[in-house]
C-alpha cells in the first residue's frame, strides 16, 4: 500500500485551466500588437505620414478582427503571412499610386508643416547687426557658454537665455591668455573651435536673450542674426523679413508674386500632373518611342531564344542512352547556380572593346574587334547573348520534367502511322510542351520586359542615342528609362514622375500578360485534341 501511495499520479491540469492561459496569452500578445500600432501610428499621423498611419491602423484592426472573432480562427494560422503581404506587397503598390498623384521628390521631401519649421530656421544678420568672434566654454553637464570680442575690443560672457555680461561683471572667468580670453570661467573649461563645431546643435543654441541674442554662423564668427522668413497663417504666407517679399504656396512650392521661388518646397498633390508630362513633353517622348519597340523585341527575343536553347538540349538529352547523360545535364545548369549580378559583370568584362576576350580572340582570328559598347545593334546582340546564358538553365529544367511526362504510347501510335521525327516533334511534342510550358513562358515575358538588372548592369542602357533632351540610350527597356529619367538624370530625384511612367509600365504589361494568357488557353485546346 506504501508503494501504492509514493506512485500514485500527481494532479494534472485540467482542459479548462489550459485553455484559459491560451486566451489570457492571447489577449496580452493582442494587447502589446495595439499598443505598438497606437504608437506607431500616432507617430506617423504626428510626422505628417498619415498613408503609412492609416495602414497601420488597418492592419491592426485586422489583427484585432481575425484573433477575436471565433469564426476567423483559419485564418489565424496565415495571420504572420497576410501582415507581411500587406506591408510588403500591397502596402508598396498603395504608395506607388498614392506617389503618382504628387510632386514628391527633391525639394518636395517634406509635409507643407514641416516645410514651414524648415525654412523658419533660417537666420540672417540685419542692417547694423554686431558680429563677434567667438571663444567656446563646456561643463561637466554638456552645457556651453561663449566669450565674445566685436570689433571694438570689446568683450562679453554669453550663456543661452540670459543677457549677455560685459567682460568686467564676469568674475568667474580667470587665467586669461595674451589675447584676453580666459582659459576657464567657472565650472566651464574652454574648448577649441573644431571641437565644439562638431556639435550639429549649437548653430541651433541662442547665446543671449532675445534682444541681444548671438548665434554661432562659422567656426570663427557669431553675429546677432534673427530670424529670415516668419509664417503667416491667416494669409497663409511666408514673409521675408530683410526684403519684405511674401511667398505664397503655388503647387508645392513656395513662390513669390515676382515669380521667384524657395529651394525647399513641400508634398502636395498634384492630378494627373505627372502623368500628362510624360505623355505631352517632347524631351520624355523623344526616344519612347524606339524604346518601346527594343522592350518588346528584347522580351520576346530573350524568351525565344532562352526556350529554344532550353527546350533543344532538354530534347537532345531525354535519350537515356547518351552516355554520361546526367553529369552532362548537371554541368549545364551551372549559370543557373551563380548569382546573375555576378555572372553579368563577367560578360561585361568578356565584351570589353579593348581587353575583353571576345574581342581579343576575334583579333587573333579573323583580324576584327566590334564595338560592343559603341554600336546599337552590336550592344543589343551581346545583351541578348547574355540573357540567354542566363535563361536557357531555366527552361532546360522546365522542359526536360514536361518531356519525361509525355506519353511514349503518343509516338509509338504516331510511327505506326508513318510520322516521322519532325512531324512528331511539331504535332505531338511542342503542342503537349506548350500546355504545361505556356504560363512559365508568360511569366519569363513579363520579367523580361521590365529585366532592369541585365540592361543596368551591363551596359546602363547605351550607348546614348544621339540628340534626346533625355538620358536615353539604344538598350534602354522602359524601366531602365524610367530609372534614368526620374532618378539619375541629374535634375534631382523625381519619385512622382518615376511612379507614373512605372503605373503606365504596370498597365502595359497587364494587358500583355492577359492577351499571352488568352492563347495559352488555346495551347490547352490543342494539347487537348492531340
Amino acid at each position: 500500500m506504501a508503494v501504492q501511495a509514493l506512485k500514485k499520479p500527481q494532479p494534472q491540469p485540467t482542459g479548462q485551466s489550459a485553455t484559459l492561459f491560451t486566451v489570457v496569452l492571447r489577449l496580452v500578445l493582442l494587447l502589446a500588437i495595439d499598443a505598438f500600432a497606437i504608437w506607431f501610428a500616432v507617430r506617423a499621423f504626428g510626422e505628417g505620414f498619415a498613408s503609412l498611419g492609416i495602414v497601420v491602423t488597418l492592419i491592426a484592426a485586422g489583427i484585432n478582427y481575425i484573433i477575436l472573432v471565433r469564426d476567423m480562427y483559419p485564418l489565424r494560422w496565415m495571420l504572420l503571412g497576410l501582415v507581411m503581404m500587406s506591408m510588403f506587397a500591397i502596402w508598396p503598390i498603395i504608395l506607388t499610386i498614392f506617389v503618382a498623384f504628387t510632386n514628391y521628390g527633391d525639394g518636395h521631401l517634406l509635409t507643407k508643416p514641416q516645410s514651414i519649421e524648415q525654412i523658419s530656421k533660417e537666420r540672417y544678420l540685419p542692417e547694423g547687426g554686431t558680429t563677434y568672434s567667438w571663444t567656446g566654454y563646456t561643463n561637466e553637464n554638456g552645457d556651453y557658454a561663449l566669450w565674445l570680442q566685436n570689433a571694438a575690443g570689446e568683450n562679453y560672457l554669453a550663456f543661452p537665455g540670459v543677457p549677455l555680461i560685459p567682460a568686467s561683471e564676469a568674475t568667474d572667468a580667470t587665467d586669461f591668455d595674451e589675447s584676453g580670453i580666459p582659459n576657464e570661467i567657472g565650472d566651464y573649461t574652454r574648448l577649441n573651435a573644431i571641437r565644439i563645431a562638431a556639435d550639429k546643435n549649437i548653430p541651433e543654441i541662442q547665446f543671449g536673450s532675445e534682444l541681444d541674442g548671438v548665434k554661432i554662423r562659422s567656426a570663427s564668427e557669431a553675429a546677432q542674426l534673427q530670424q529670415k522668413f516668419v509664417y503667416d497663417e491667416a494669409n497663409d504666407t511666408l514673409i521675408d523679413q530683410e526684403t519684405g517679399t511674401e511667398y505664397l504656396p503655388v503647387d508645392g512650392r513656395w513662390t513669390a508674386r515676382n515669380g521667384a521661388e524657395l529651394t525647399s518646397g513641400y508634398r502636395a498633390n498634384v492630378g494627373v500632373n505627372n502623368f500628362t508630362r510624360f505623355f505631352q513633353s517632347s524631351a520624355l517622348r523623344g526616344p519612347l518611342t524606339r524604346i518601346i519597340i527594343w522592350n518588346f523585341a528584347f522580351a520576346f527575343l530573350s524568351v525565344f531564344s532562352t526556350f529554344a536553347l532550353g527546350l533543344g538540349i532538354a530534347y537532345i538529352f531525354n535519350d537515356r542512352t547518351i552516355p554520361g547523360r546526367k553529369i552532362i545535364q548537371s554541368f549545364l545548369l551551372i549559370p543557373y547556380t551563380i548569382p546573375s549580378l555576378i555572372t553579368i559583370l563577367i560578360w561585361k568584362g568578356m565584351f570589353n572593346n579593348e581587353v575583353g576576350v571576345i574581342n581579343r580572340t576575334l583579333t587573333e582570328l579573323f583580324n576584327i574587334a566590334p564595338q560592343w559598347t559603341v554600336d546599337p545593334t552590336l550592344a543589343k546582340l551581346a545583351i541578348l547573348i547574355v540573357n540567354l546564358w542566363l535563361g536557357y538553365p531555366y527552361f532546360f529544367l522546365i522542359c526536360s520534367g514536361a518531356l519525361q511526362a509525355i506519353p511514349s504510347d503518343l509516338y509509338e501510335a504516331a510511327k505506326v502511322d508513318g510520322a516521322n521525327a519532325f512531324q512528331s516533334f511539331f504535332k505531338i511534342t511542342l503542342p503537349l510542351l506548350l500546355v504545361a510550358v505556356g504560363p512559365l513562358l508568360v511569366a519569363s515575358f513579363t520579367f523580361n520586359f521590365n529585366n532592369f538588372n541585365i540592361i543596368f548592369l551591363f551596359i546602363e542602357g547605351g550607348p546614348p542615342i544621339a540628340g534626346s533632351l533625355t538620358r536615353a540610350g539604344h538598350t534602354d527597356i522602359l524601366i531602365s528609362y524610367v530609372y534614368n529619367l526620374a532618378f539619375a538624370a541629374g535634375r534631382g530625384k523625381e519619385y512622382g514622375l518615376g511612379a507614373a511612367i512605372t503605373i503606365v509600365i504596370f498597365a502595359i504589361v497587364a494587358i500583355i500578360t492577359l492577351f499571352q494568357f488568352r492563347y495559352t488557353k488555346m495551347w490547352e485546346e490543342v494539347g487537348e485534341g492531340v
